[in-house]
C-alpha cells in the first residue's frame, strides 16, 4: 500500500512511502486486539481500594442484648455489617490488576490493530516537522490544514519533539507518541492516524523486520 505525503499547510509533496505488507497487511486478530487492550487497561487500575471489614471496625464488643426473648434475632456486635456503621462484607482489598502477555502475541495485536486503520483509509503520512514554539494555536492549524481537527487524533512521530508535545497536550481527543511507545490501546482508540515520514521507517525495527 502506498501512501501520499503531505506537508503542514496540507499539501502534497509529490512523494509516496510505501507501507510494509507484513505489519500493514496482516489478517487481523480480533482476540489478540482484544488481549492486548485488557491488559493496558488493567494496568491503569492502581489497585488501592480497600474498605473496612468487621474485624478492623472500631466499636464496642459487649453484647447487644440477651440472646432470648427479645422476640428478634440474635445478635452480638455492633461490628456486624446488618448495622449501620458495621463492616462491609467482602468489600475490595488491594489487588494488582496487571497480567502477562506474551511478546508475539502483543506484536500480533498492533500489527493488527494497524491493518484495520490501513483497511479503513485511516492512516495518513505528513513530511517530518517542527514547531519555532510551542504554542496550541499552531498545533491547531496544523490539524486543520491536514482536516483532522473533527476527530480524535494520533500522530505518531519518530523521537520525541518537545514543541509538538506540548503544542498538542491541552488539545481534548489529541494524543502524540513517539513510535516505540504505540500501543494497540492508542491506535484502536483514534478516529485519524497520522504517521511523520521518518517514523514508517520506525515501526520495521520496532517490529523488527529489518
Amino acid at each position: 500500500m502506498e501512501l501520499s505525503v503531505y506537508n503542514i499547510a496540507g499539501k502534497e509533496t509529490g512523494r509516496k512511502v510505501e507501507l510494509n505488507e507484513a505489519i500493514f497487511g496482516v489478517e487481523p486478530n480480533e482476540h489478540a486486539i482484544y488481549l492486548d487492550v485488557k491488559q493496558y487497561l488493567a494496568n491503569q487500575r492502581q489497585g488501592t481500594h480497600k474498605s473496612k471489614e468487621r474485624g478492623e471496625i472500631s466499636g464496642s464488643t459487649a453484647k447487644l442484648k440477651k440472646q432470648k426473648g427479645t422476640g428478634t434475632a440474635r445478635c452480638g456486635s455492633i461490628k456486624s455489617p446488618i448495622f449501620r456503621g458495621g463492616g462491609r462484607v467482602f468489600g475490595p482489598r488491594p489487588r494488582n490488576y496487571s497480567f502477562k502477555l506474551n511478546k508475539k502475541l502483543k506484536q500480533l495485536a498492533r500489527k493488527s490493530a494497524l491493518a484495520i486503520k490501513a483497511a479503513n483509509n485511516k492512516i495518513s503520512i505528513v513530511e517530518d516537522f517542527n514547531l519555532e514554539t510551542p504554542k496550541t494555536k499552531g498545533f491547531v492549524e496544523f490539524m486543520k490544514n491536514l482536516k483532522v481537527d473533527e476527530r480524535r487524533f494520533l500522530l505518531v512521530l519518530s523521537e520525541a519533539n518537545e514543541n509538538v508535545i506540548l503544542s498538542s497536550r491541552n488539545l481534548q481527543n489529541v494524543e502524540v507518541v513517539r513510535v516505540n511507545d504505540l500501543s494497540t490501546y492508542a491506535i484502536m482508540k483514534c478516529s485519524a492516524m497520522m504517521f511523520v515520514e521518518s517514523s514508517v521507517e520506525g515501526l520495521d525495527e520496532m517490529f523488527k523486520l529489518n
